[in-house]
């Protein structure tokens, strides 16, 4: 169902973003505004300004700006959706969206459950006489007991029917449990069993914290071979592996202060992590990272640290995941851990500086790749180096052509990949240069996202690399928004040569037709992106500088200019059509006439009379 318009207005009236942007980061007030340290960039003087009269905040060196939306978005990793219910929840609102039909009130049920569910779990593993094994084997694993509360590990016990007995003393159903992927039903239509038995439990959580899974470790002993080391929850309305991250919500805020990400592939391995000081630790759930991760990831961090197992598998596995990372804007390090170890060994035994000095010297992915591939040629033929050498030349192709600081940075990446792999494969510069060249022409386009336009929106603010016209006519409609319906009668959207301006202005189309007012707040109310968001609070901090009062008049003139600029396009393209003889002579000495009293009418000239 599309999202109440009216939802949204409630949550903005009861959301003051002056408290809501306090909660994360100390406020001080400046005048009419307040301002603090921006958490998007490195900043040591106070760059981002929260305008409480305007409910908008703003970053004078990132150039982000939007509204309580858009900064819940940022800082919680949330989709519109999922702020705007975030947002309710804060002020104790109940969504209409919800009141209209029984998947909202069903999916909140469902997450009650699976945090009565982990409780029930970690109980029993402090409390059961049965769950000294796992007790044990966390102790084994050097997990303390303080990290087995922050992560709230559990035990699963051994019987059929645990968590099914559990729940007769509650409300939920066997149905229920069995859409969260707690309990499975018998073959038969006997009853259910529940899914964890017998093991060691590590509860999954999305972004706000909320359980919505389980991973489950078999037991050490004689049988563990007979059935699979880890399992997980099964796909759910709330649980999806691609979609998460174990140990993000603890992560979450020290990622996003250090803006690096450390990517493991084990529970253990994030436990500890966290407990040796690496509270930017996080791991995937039984899969490999996959293009929904590193979109998820991106919302926090600019660096990815993969820690592999320093086994041959893990080596691999970096090689597999490589090609997601050479699309996007994002720093991708390796770090194959020595002696075959896995990052809870490695801790353990050498201890946190020497896991920070490893982090440290973590190379460049594509680097890694180089080495990879340089390193298993001894001894091949031609045709495989060849080979090789056109991986690694397919893996450079990926990566994106940009310019400015990031692309700079990328050139000389390359620059260097490329000098070595001259040396290496003894083939000249030029000619992977040009089989290089050949690749990024032939290879298929990337289909645009969202995540990816992001800068191309904000530069074009930045920079000013928009037409003055259209951002002097958008300002000016935000201090004299009554003026929109005379702009419609000479303006259509299309009109606009910039996407994000053309989108605002339709959006203030969309407003006046459906008999909405238009102003700043009611624009910004309909819109859902990030991008626009901040388009919008740009052109708003310029547009509360001008004059109101000579606003109107200033509309009429810049009207004017386009009808001017529309009218000179439209002559001069038939002026060519003449000269190229696409007009008759009678339709040519009309245009002529035209022009001519075009003329005098700017110049206030009245035409001559007959006689």
């Amino acid at each position: 169902m599309s999202l109440s318009t009216d939802d949204r207005e409630r949550v903005r009236q009861a959301i003051d973003i002056v408290d809501l942007v306090g909660g994360y980061l100390p406020l001080r007030r400046e005048g009419r505004h307040f301002k603090c340290l921006c958490p998007w960039h490195d900043d040591s003087r106070p760059s981002l300004f929260v305008n409480q009269e305007r409910q908008s905040y703003k970053c004078f060196v990132c150039n982000l700006g939007g509204d309580i939306f858009s900064f819940t978005m940022k800082m919680e990793g949330l989709e519109f959706p999922e702020a705007l219910e975030f947002l309710a929840e804060k002020a104790g609102l109940t969504l209409e969206r919800r009141r209209s039909g029984p998947s909202s009130d069903d999916k909140k049920t469902l997450l009650q459950i699976m945090a009565w569910a982990e409780q029930r779990y970690h109980d029993c593993l402090l409390k059961s006489s049965s769950a000294q094994i796992g007790r044990d084997y966390f102790e084994g694993r050097g997990i303390t007991p303080e990290s087995i509360d922050r992560f709230k590990l559990g035990f699963a016990p051994e019987e059929w029917d645990w968590l099914l007995t559990q729940s007769r003393d509650t409300r939920f159903s066997s149905a229920q449990l069995e859409r969260v992927g707690l309990v499975r039903a018998r073959q038969g239509g006997g009853g259910h069993y529940d899914w964890f038995r017998n093991r060691m439990l590590f509860s999954i959580r999305d972004s706000q914290g909320r359980p919505v899974g389980l991973g489950g470790r078999v037991l050490p002993g004689p049988d563990a071979d007979k059935t699979a080391k880890y399992i997980n929850s099964p796909e759910t309305p709330l649980f999806s592996k691609s979609q998460l991250l174990y140990g993000l919500d603890l992560a979450r805020e020290s990622i996003t202060k250090s803006r690096t990400a450390l990517v493991m592939e084990g529970y253990t391995d994030v436990v500890v992590a966290h407990q040796c000081g690496f509270q930017n630790a996080v791991a995937v759930l039984g899969t490999a990272l996959g293009e929904s991760h590193v979109r998820l990831l991106k919302r926090f961090a600019d660096r990815i640290v993969l820690v592999l197992d320093g086994d041959e598998a893990g080596r691999k596995r970096a090689n597999e995941i490589l090609d997601l990372f050479m699309g996007e804007q994002i720093d991708l390090r390796v770090l194959t851990l020595p002696g075959e170890l896995d990052p809870c060994d490695f801790l353990l035994q050498q201890g946190a500086p020497a896991f920070q000095e490893q982090i440290e010297r973590a190379i460049d992915a594509v680097e890694h790749k180089f080495n990879v591939v340089a390193a298993g040629l001894s001894g091949r033929g031609t045709h495989e180096v060849q080979a090789a050498l056109e991986d690694l030349l397919t893996t450079l192709a990926k990566s994106p052509h940009a310019s400015g600081e990031v692309g700079s940075a990328a050139m000389l990446k390359q620059e260097h990949i490329l000098q070595r792999a001259s040396h290496r494969f003894g083939v000249s510069e030029a000619q992977l240069r040009a089989r290089l060249g050949s690749l990024r022409h032939g290879k298929p386009a990337r289909p645009a996202r969202v995540v990816a336009e992001a800068p191309t929106v904000e530069a074009a603010v930045a920079f000013g690399d928009i037409d003055e016209w259209e951002r002097e006519l958008m300002e000016l409609l935000l201090v004299a928004p009554q003026t929109l319906p005379e702009v419609l009668h000479e303006v259509r959207p299309e009109q606009f040569a910039v996407g994000p301006l053309r989108e605002l202005f339709s959006r203030a189309c969309v407003l006046v037709a459906s008999g909405r007012s238009f102003s700043f707040a009611e624009l910004m109310i309909q819109i859902e992106e990030p991008e626009l968001k901040s388009v919008l609070v740009d052109l708003d901090e310029h547009a509360q500088k001008k004059s109101h009062a000579d606003a109107a008049k200033l509309v009429r003139q810049v009207l004017e200019s386009y009808r001017l600029r529309h009218e000179g396009r439209h002559m001069r393209q038939q002026v060519h059509e003449l000269r190229e003889g696409r007009i008759d002579e009678e339709r040519g000495l009309q245009l002529l006439r035209q022009r001519i009293e075009s003329g005098r009418s700017r110049q206030g000239i009245s035409a001559p009379t007959d006689g």
